[in-house]
């Protein structure tokens, strides 16, 4: 696998929980709600996560690109969950491997020893980007409600 050079321009943007504005959660919501159609999140949503969740931004000069997730490793275990959503206007420009790098580096510097990620079943840009990496699927399951599988996946030691 070959990794892009992220552009040129691409800035990436850690949002604080105390000082996010809602314009800024709602940037957040956009990519997330337009990758994950099948779990779109409110701007309240968005404001409760940020408190547990690490998220971040991805701009590639003054255009909104991508975001991520990163669920920091719960006390009982040492997993943590590395999500790099990246529009698809956008794919194929490095900009899903700044946002996994970052994302990598924060989840271990918060103690993880396991990487997961999940991706919508629908997306397989996001399943091969994950493949690619060294992923490898744990189980597919459909939350109530849902016609689209998640694909739960964990980095290969």
């Amino acid at each position: 696998m070959t990794d892009l050079q992220p552009p040129a321009g691409l800035r990436l943007t850690p949002l604080d929980p105390a000082t996010a504005t809602d314009a800024v959660l709602q940037e957040w919501r956009e990519v997330h709600n337009a990758i994950i159609p099948a779990d779109p999140l409110s701007l309240a949503d968005v404001r409760e996560r940020v408190g547990r969740h690490r998220l971040e931004l991805a701009h590639l000069g003054p255009t909104l690109v991508g975001c991520s997730t990163v669920r920091p490793p719960q006390p009982d275990g040492r997993t943590a969950t590395v999500i790099a959503r990246v529009l698809p206007a956008h794919r194929g420009q490095g900009i899903g491997t700044a946002l996994y790098t970052a994302g990598l580096a924060r989840a271990r510097a918060l103690g993880a020893e396991a990487i997961e990620t999940v991706v919508l079943e629908s997306n397989t840009d996001g399943l091969r980007f994950a493949a690619a990496r060294g992923f490898t699927e744990l189980e597919r399951y459909l939350l109530p409600g849902d016609t689209i599988r998640y694909v739960d996946l964990r980095l290969a030691d």
